[in-house]
């Protein structure tokens, strides 16, 4: 029988926070898979630019694909996030891999999806028991307006949110913060596509 799930990414911070996604089968709704995941050494624009390519000697291996990339950076900013999936979906389904591969298009940046109510997030930037809370700092900073739920330039107010909570950036806490924080909140667009593409392929056992 075949592996289930092949995965490119475009980094070492994507990859951890997919694997500790993928080890909460039960807060994704579906059954437990086995997942191979490759990562791009050029990053963001390859995978746009090639990812297509690097996946294809894997269809035959593979029952499905995915690839997920972060918007900003890739080089193709000029088009919307959503076109851009369907563009590279539409290359998908004329390579081997037909209807049994997808793209994961995330904007601007995999830190969208971390910034949500859950204190995990806190906890995991250093931030536990702090006076001021993370957020109230977030906002007194300028990183977040009090009516918004993220911040606009999320990879750069966690980094700001490390460096203050003199905690070392590093792709573990990406799957921290995957294997805790609560996938309820999470309401971000390229997030909840993942789900239902997980959801689709893999279902949970009744």
């Amino acid at each position: 029988m075949k592996p289930d799930l092949v995965m490119l990414v475009a980094d070492k911070d994507m990859e951890h926070a997919l694997r500790g996604l993928l080890e909460r089968t039960q807060a994704l709704q579906i059954r437990p898979i086995k997942v191979e995941v490759f990562v791009h050494p050029q990053h963001d624009p390859a995978c746009a630019r090639q990812g297509v390519a690097y996946l294809s000697p894997f269809a035959a291996q593979f029952r499905y694909g995915l690839l997920l990339f972060d918007h900003e950076g890739s080089g193709r900013e000029d088009t919307e996030r959503r076109a851009l999936q369907r563009e590279i979906n539409g290359r998908f389904e004329r390579s081997a891999w037909g209807h049994r591969a997808r793209t994961v298009v995330i904007a601007p940046e995999l830190e969208a999806w971390i910034w949500n109510a859950s204190p995990h997030v806190a906890d995991v930037a250093g931030w536990k028991g702090r006076d001021p809370s993370l957020r109230d700092w977030l906002v007194a900073q300028g990183w977040l307006q009090k009516e918004q739920a993220k911040p606009e330039r999320p990879k750069e107010a966690f980094l700001a949110a490390l460096q203050e909570g003199r905690t070392a950036r590093s792709a573990s806490l990406y799957r921290q913060m995957a294997q805790r924080v609560s996938l309820r909140h999470c309401r971000d667009e390229s997030f909840l596509e993942l789900k239902r593409i997980l959801q689709t392929w893999f279902p949970a056992k009744a």
